[in-house]
Formats: C-alpha cells, structure tokens, sequence
C-alpha cells in the first residue's frame, strides 16, 4: 500500500502553475523587448554567446528538482514490513466480571470501574508480557486475544460495560475454561488466568475449572470486588436500584468463600480489592514469581520509508543543473550539444 506520511505538503505542488506561468510569462516580455531594438534574428548574430535551449533546460531541469523535493517533504512511503522480535515475559488472560451486580457502589466509583482501574495498572506495568481479555456474565466472550498490544488492550478496557454480554448471570468457570483455550499450545513461558469477580456464580463449576487449569500448569488469581456485607445495584439511568420479583431491593455481596476456592483449586491467590492499590501490588508480585521465557511476536512495523530515491533524483538534477550554463560556453562549444535543437527552435 503506497501513501504520503504527510500529505499537506502536497499542496505545494500548486506551485509548479505558477512558476511555469512566471517563466512564459518573463519569456515573452524577453522577445518583445528585444523586437524594440530590431529584428530578433539580426540581433541573434550579434550577440553568438546568447543560448535560447539552455534557460529552458535549467527552468525544466530545476522545476523537476523542486517537484522531487515537495514529494520528499511529502515522505512517500510504501509498503509494511513485518519484524519478528523475542520477548523474554509471561502470558495472562484476564477474566472480568461484567454482570449487573459489578455496578455496586459498595467499591467506589463502582466495582466494575474500580476493577478496571486495576486492570489499568496492570497493564500499564507491563513491558515483555502478554495480554488477552476475557468479559462474562452469563456467557463467556473474548474481548482481547492474547497479545502484546497494550494500547489496544487499554482502549478495549475503557469500552467494558455490563451490555457488552447480553444474557445475565455469573458464569465463572465458562471465562476459565476460554481463557485456558486462549493460550494455544503448551510452552515453558509462565501462565496465568486472573479472575476478577464478585463470586456471586450461579452458572457452572468455576472451581472444577480452576483446577483444570492448575493440571495445565495455569495459575488462577482471584480478585474478589464489594463487600461481605453487599450492596444494592443501581438501574443505570435512574435514583432506583434492582428489585426481585417480590418488589426487594436486591443485595449484591462478595462471596469470599467461593473467590477463595476457585482460587485454591487454581493454585493461585485470593485477593480482596478496596479503594487502595494493595489487590494491584499483592497481584503483581505474584506474578513476577511466575517463569519468564521467550515470547515470539510478530509486530507490524511501520510503512517502509521511499523518499530517500526522490531525494537522490533531485540531487542528481541539481548537479546536472549547476554544470548547465546559461550562455555558450566556448570551451563545451564544440561538442554542439545544443545547436541542432537551437535551430529547431528558431525555425
């Protein structure tokens, strides 16, 4: 794919009218100048230095000149080029939370965005590693395939919402098990999945699958969000909070013990999250006990730089430009370069 880096200096090409304009424009006050003192080709035989083929070669020479410099202003690039890098870091699939009951307020702003703040960290933490996100409610959906894009990662973490999954419900261990599928073939490099959760699940066998993940040498942290006591879920555009069928506000609350056993049965850690950046700090060092091992990545590089051969051309016709005189030069004379299209010019 061919572009211009930086396409505004296009606009200077609307200098290239101009200037021929500007030279037919003095090409003609130059004849009719010289009518005023007699017939040109009389005057033509008194003045035998004069050249009419070489102010017009140099105008051409040096208007392809500036042409070739607005384009290298321009920086024509083409083409990309994919560089294969090794990384020495680990591999983890977060997996969030994104049902209802992740609006609470009992973690300020709220415990999805109080997660999300987390998460920010996190990432913004890493250099070598790799990173993919998992969102579930009732269902488990991939948000971010496992990469070291971390600009994309941050941007798909400010996007989340409970609307991102459409059926409710909690369903921890779907988001396991696809963030273990997430990870492709077994390696040396260290693994982890991070669970960010309330522990309200009413789906499956989160902790049946925590396990699975621990045979596959998978570590399962567990960040718990809210509070023992719960809290109430706020309708998003409204003063109320969720009801049940009988017209009860529903308590959302941290279910700590479930938290504890998924991550047990994923050998792994249990964290309990608040308003500081201890569940941050308790996480990351976990982490760094896991292995480092390299991480082949293939990253698009950018577009593959053309304007040094524009740049070349031009010099060269610059050079070219110098050497061409504006008079006869009676040394080059005789190699009469430039009498045959003299005369055709004349006749």
């Amino acid at each position: 794919m061919f572009r211009f880096a930086h396409p505004e200096y296009l606009y200077l090409l609307l200098l290239i009218p101009v200037l021929i304009g500007v030279f037919v424009y003095t090409k003609i006050q130059k004849r009719r100048n010289i009518k005023k003192f007699g017939n040109p080709d009389l005057l033509a035989e008194l003045m035998p230095n004069v050249s009419v083929v070489r102010p017009q070669m140099k105008f051409y020479l040096q208007l392809f000149a500036v042409l070739l410099l607005i384009i290298v202003l321009a920086q024509p690039q083409f083409g990309t080029k994919v560089e294969k890098e090794k990384r020495k870091g680990i591999e983890v699939m977060i997996a969030l939370d994104v049902s209802n009951s992740m609006m609470a307020q009992d973690v300020q702003p709220s415990r999805l965005e109080n997660a999300k703040q987390v998460l920010s960290k996190l990432v913004d933490g890493m250099t070598n590693d790799k990173v993919g996100l998992v969102v579930f409610a009732g269902d488990a959906y991939t948000q971010l395939p496992i990469t070291v894009d971390y600009v994309s990662a941050k941007m798909f973490l400010s996007t989340i919402s409970p609307q991102l999954v459409p059926r409710q419900g909690t369903a921890i261990g779907s988001a396991i098990d696809l963030a273990i599928k997430s990870f492709g073939p077994k390696s040396q490099v260290g693994r982890a999945i991070i669970v960010i959760t309330d522990g309200e699940n009413h789906e499956d066998d989160a902790v049946g699958a925590a396990k699975l993940a621990a045979e596959n040498n998978i570590m399962v942290d567990v960040i718990g969000m809210g509070k023992p006591d719960g809290s109430p879920i706020p309708v998003p555009g409204t003063m109320s909070f969720w009801k049940d069928k009988d017209g009860n506000v529903v308590v959302s609350k941290l279910n700590e013990s479930m938290c504890k056993e998924i991550a047990v049965a994923g050998k792994g850690i249990y964290v309990h999250a608040d308003n500081s950046n201890s569940a941050y700090r308790v996480i990351t060092k976990e982490l760094d006990t896991l292995a480092k091992s390299d991480i082949k990545a293939s990253n698009f590089s950018e577009y593959n730089e053309q304007f040094q051969s524009f740049a070349l051309l031009a010099l060269i016709i610059l050079i070219i430009d110098f050497f061409v005189f504006d008079r006869k030069n009676k040394r080059l004379s005789k190699f009469k370069i430039f009498d045959l299209k003299e005369k055709v010019i004349k006749k």
